[in-house]
């Protein structure tokens, strides 16, 4: 996120480069990258002769490179925009010689999402040289809490913890996903808010007390009656609550416990740090180990096992998703 602070603070500044090669696996910070060059770097009136979009798809890396030499017309600079710059990863090594010398006037932006180029490669030294390469990386799930607070803090909101772990375990680690729902919030919200799980049951329809970060507190606190509660309502409920999610937060709730148990420092702070969890949380892992000691821990890291193999269909086709999540609490709870 600081790299991209820095990357449009200089794009502001009128620092351009001649090459922005936009990769990596999550789209989120490419699309930012592109459209801030598309909607800034030239004056409106300049767009129409002197900005262009393209589409890996449609066109060929010499044609990108006969495009990206071409003058600017009444302005200082052209850009040329290439979405979608994947498909042609069979022959983008091709651009290296444009990037040994690219036209000084062109600003020329390729956006090659969910795939990096070699880096022992020609393609990327040259960029290197003459231009940027910028690879954005996919947030693990114990880092898109903390992303939320961030995106939201310089617009004036805040959001609770288990507001923000509410949109993680409903869009994972989707940040265009969590984005769209987000700017839904401050929509509707008052500058100065902080958005609360209700705000985000009423506004997004994620339940706060049917989902699963209650049902993994339910578990933790051994409330069997919590538990089954939410079980029922994932039941009724299974295309907006699929097995195989609830199934793989709870294998890394139980596997983060085993860690919990091998801690010789069990101070939250400590805590918190070695499992990566919001303080906020740690309360939880805190009463979840008491009630699981470790060979209770390891027994149902392996039941989550099987239920995993269980939840994608493997040798248990004909059992409905709400009977086996039932039979998952079971094992665990008694």
């Amino acid at each position: 996120m600081d790299e991209v602070k820095q990357l449009v603070t200089d794009i502001k500044n009128g620092n351009l480069k001649p090459i922005y090669f936009l990769m990596g696996e999550e789209p989120y910070y490419i699309d930012k990258i592109s459209d801030f060059i598309e909607h800034n770097v030239l004056a409106e009136e300049e767009r129409g002769f002197n900005q262009m979009v393209l589409y890996g798809r449609d066109v060929s890396v010499e044609d990108i490179v006969g495009n990206a030499k071409r003058f600017p017309m009444m302005a200082e600079y052209q850009v040329v925009i290439v979405k979608e710059a994947q498909d042609l990863s069979r022959t983008i090594e091709k651009l290296a010689s444009y990037a040994d010398n690219p036209q000084p006037s062109t600003v020329l932006v390729v956006n090659y999402k969910y795939k990096k180029i070699d880096k022992r490669k020609a393609l990327y030294k040259s960029i290197k040289k003459s231009g940027v390469v910028y690879e954005s990386k996919k947030l693990y799930e114990n880092q898109v809490a903390d992303w939320i607070r961030r995106v939201l803090s310089p617009k004036g909101y805040s959001i609770s913890p288990k507001a923000a772990q509410m949109l993680v375990e409903f869009l994972g680690i989707d940040l265009s996903k969590i984005n769209n729902e987000l700017e839904k919030l401050q929509i509707i919200l008052p500058k100065g808010t902080q958005i609360s799980p209700e705000h985000v049951e009423e506004n997004i329809g994620i339940s706060k007390d049917f989902n699963n970060f209650e049902l993994r507190k339910a578990i933790g606190e051994r409330n069997a009656v919590k538990a089954y509660r939410i079980a029922n309502y994932f039941a009724e409920n299974p295309k907006d609550n699929p097995m195989v999610v609830t199934v793989s937060l709870l294998f890394n709730f139980f596997s983060q416990l085993l860690h919990f148990h091998g801690l010789t420092d069990k101070s939250p702070r400590n805590v918190a740090s070695a499992l990566r969890v919001n303080p906020y949380f740690v309360k939880e892992y805190i009463t979840a180990a008491r009630n699981y000691p470790m060979r209770k821990v390891s027994t149902v890291v392996a039941t989550l096992r099987t239920f995993d193999v269980k939840s994608k269909g493997v040798g248990a086709n004909a059992v409905p998703q709400g009977d086996l999540l039932k039979e998952l609490l079971s094992t665990i709870l008694n």
